[in-house]
C-alpha cells in the first residue's frame, strides 16, 4: 500500500519481463518527452479537433454500415491513433483546465462504452497516463480541475462497467493490462480527491468486483493490485467498511487469508498481497456489526490456527484478533473458549517463530504492542466467571512468569517514554513551541499508549486481590526502585486524556474503570 508499489509498476511496464529495459519503449518515451516541449494551447486545440473529427467519422461509419465491420475498420484504426496522440497531453498537466474547457472529456469517456473493446482499452491507458501521480506532482489545481470534470462525466461508473467486460485471463495480456490500468486510474483519482474512495463504492459495483477478484485461488499481479485497492477503499471509510460487511466481505476476506494458514507466499509480491488482505480485514473489523460477522464466521478460530502454524501470516493474525477483540466481549469470550490463551501467552512470553522478517527489531516490538493490547482487551471484555479465572490463572502459573514479563515490558516502555519526554523538554528550551496535546501525542507514539495498557493490566491483576500476584508486583517494583505511585501516575495521565469519541457516557464509564485501579493501588 505504499507508493513504492506504484514505482515498481512503472518499472514493470518499461521492462520486457526479464528485468531489462525495453529500448523501443524508452525511445518512445524520449520522443513523447521531446514533443512535450512544444505543447501549448494551440497544439492542444489541434489535437482535440483532430480527435473529434476522427470520432465523428467512426460514429457515422458505424451507423451507416452496422453489419459490415470492414467498412468502419479503417475509422477505428484512425480513432486508435488519435487516442494515442492525446497521451502527449500528460506532458503538460498545467494545460488540463484548457482541455476541460474544450469539452472533450465527455467524448473521451463515452468511448469506454465503445463496442470495440480495443478502443475502450485505449481510453483506459490514456486516463492512466493523464492521472499518473508523477504527472500530477506539483500540479494540484490543474489535477483537481481534471478529476472533477472526469467525475462529473461519470468516469467511475464507466470505468467499472468496462472493467466488468474485460477478460482478466493470462491468455489476453492486453485486457489484463487494461484491468491493471483501470485500478491504477481509480487509485490516481483517490490520490487527488480522497472522497472518490466513497463515491466509487456508492455509485458502482467496484467492491463486488474486487471481492470476486480476491476469491480467485491463483495469484497474479491483478489480484495483488485488487487487494491493494480494497485496502485503500477501506482504510478511512466507515461507510465502505459497513458496505463490505453487508456483501459478505468478512467471509470472503477470511477465505482469502485461509489459503495461507499452512503455507507461505512464494514471492514478495504475493507477500504484499497477503498483507493487503489483512489490512483490509483489520479495517473491516472496525464497525461493531463486522466484529459479530467475524466471530460467526469462525474468524477467531482461523486466526488461532494461523498462529499455531507459525507461518508468515503469524503477526497479521495477532493484529486481526486485536482489532476483533477491541471493545467486543463476544470475541474475547470465544477466544478463551477455543483455547486461544495458551497460544497468545506463548507469544507474549517471546516464543514467536523466527524467520528473516521477524529478526527485525521493529517487527518484534509491533508484535509485543499488539499482544499487550490483546491481553488488555481480554481483561476489559471478560469481567467475571470461569473465563476470567482462566485468564487470571495465566499470571500465576510458573511462578508468576507472565507478571515478570509484564514488568520487563513496563520498564522498557517506561524508559522510552522518559527519554522522549526529556527530548521534548529540551526542544522547548530551544524555543520550539509545542502545545500540551502535541506533546502528549508524541509521547503516545514513542510507546506511552502501550505503557498505559500495561498499567491497566497491572490494575486488573491488583484488583483481583490475589495475594501471590500483589506480592510479586510489589517485589518487582521495589527491585526497579519504583512504587505503586509510579503506576498510579501513568493511570492518572491515561484517565485524564480519555476522549469522548464513543460519546460522553462511554467516556465516563472508561474513566470510572481507570479510577477504580488508581484507588486500589492506594
Amino acid at each position: 500500500m505504499e507508493s513504492g508499489g506504484k514505482r515498481r509498476r512503472t518499472d514493470a511496464v518499461l521492462s520486457n519481463g526479464n528485468d531489462k529495459i525495453d529500448p523501443s519503449l524508452l525511445e518512445a518515451l524520449e520522443k513523447s518527452q521531446s514533443s512535450v516541449e512544444a505543447l501549448d494551447l494551440r497544439t492542444v486545440k489541434k489535437l482535440v479537433l483532430s480527435f473529434e473529427r476522427r470520432l465523428k467519422e467512426n460514429i457515422e461509419a458505424r451507423l451507416k454500415y452496422p453489419d459490415q465491420p470492414e467498412k468502419f475498420a479503417d475509422t477505428e484504426v484512425d480513432l486508435h491513433e488519435e487516442l494515442e496522440k492525446l497521451k502527449v497531453l500528460a506532458g503538460g498537466p498545467e494545460l488540463y483546465p484548457d482541455v476541460v474547457n474544450l469539452n472533450v472529456i465527455p467524448s473521451i469517456l463515452g468511448l469506454l462504452s465503445h463496442d470495440n473493446t480495443d478502443i475502450a482499452i485505449d481510453v483506459v491507458h490514456l486516463l492512466q497516463d493523464l492521472t499518473d501521480e508523477d504527472v500530477l506532482e506539483d500540479n494540484d489545481e490543474p489535477a483537481r480541475v481534471l478529476v472533477d470534470a472526469l467525475i462529473e462525466n461519470n468516469v467511475l461508473e464507466l470505468l467499472v462497467q468496462n472493467l466488468q467486460r474485460l477478460s482478466d485471463a493470462d491468455s489476453d495480456p492486453d485486457e489484463m493490462a487494461a484491468v491493471y490500468n483501470t485500478l491504477a486510474t481509480i487509485e490516481n483519482l483517490i490520490e487527488v480527491k480522497p472522497s472518490v474512495a466513497e463515491l466509487v463504492c456508492e455509485r458502482t459495483k467496484l467492491l463486488r468486483w474486487l471481492l470476486g477478484k480476491i476469491k480467485v485461488r491463483e495469484f497474479d499481479s491483478n489480484k495483488q493490485y485488487a487487494s491493494e485497492i480494497l485496502a485503500i477503499l477501506l482504510q478511512n471509510s466507515t461507510a465502505n467498511q459497513k458496505r463490505l460487511g453487508q456483501m459478505n466481505g468478512v467471509d470472503v476476506l477470511l477465505q482469502a487469508v485461509a489459503m495461507y494458514k499452512s503455507k507461505d507466499p512464494k514471492t514478495s509480491d504475493e507477500e504484499e498481497m497477503l498483507e493487503n488482505l489483512f489490512d483490509s480485514l483489520c479495517c473491516v473489523l472496525m464497525p461493531l456489526e463486522n466484529k459479530e460477522r467475524f466471530v460467526k464466521a469462525e474468524g477467531v478460530e482461523l486466526m488461532i490456527i494461523i498462529m499455531k502454524q507459525k507461518k508468515s501470516a503469524y503477526a497479521s493474525a495477532i493484529r486481526a484478533l486485536d482489532f476483533a477483540m477491541t471493545k467486543y466481549p463476544p470475541a474475547c469470550e470465544r477466544f478463551v473458549d477455543v483455547l486461544g490463551l495458551k497460544t497468545a501467552f506463548a507469544a507474549f512470553m517471546g516464543k514467536i517463530p523466527v524467520n528473516k522478517k521477524n529478526k527485525k527489531e521493529r517487527y518484534q516490538e509491533e508484535l509485543e504492542e499488539r499482544l499487550v493490547s490483546l491481553i488488555a482487551s481480554l481483561f476489559g471484555g471478560i469481567l467475571r466467571g470461569s473465563r476470567r479465572e482462566r485468564l487470571l490463572s495465566k499470571f500465576v502459573e510458573n511462578e508468576c512468569e507472565k507478571i515478570d514479563r509484564l514488568m520487563e515490558l513496563y520498564m522498557r516502555y517506561s524508559d522510552r517514554v522518559r527519554a522522549e519526554t526529556d527530548r521534548l523538554n529540551e526542544l522547548e528550551l530551544d524555543d520550539l513551541e509545542m502545545d500540551e496535546e502535541e506533546k502528549y501525542n508524541r509521547k503516545l507514539e514513542s510507546g506511552l499508549y502501550t505503557l498505559q495498557l500495561i498499567a491497566v493490566i497491572l490494575g486488573h491483576l491488583w484488583c483481583s486481590e490475589q495475594p501471590q500476584m500483589r506480592t510479586r508486583i510489589e517485589l518487582l517494583l521495589k527491585q526497579q526502585k519504583l512504587t505503586k505511585k509510579d503506576v498510579k501516575d501513568i493511570l492518572q495521565e491515561y484517565h485524564d486524556n480519555i476522549g469522548d469519541l464513543d460519546g460522553p457516557e462511554e467516556k465516563e464509564r472508561a474513566q470510572a474503570r481507570i479510577q477504580k485501579f488508581i484507588s486500589a493501588f492506594g
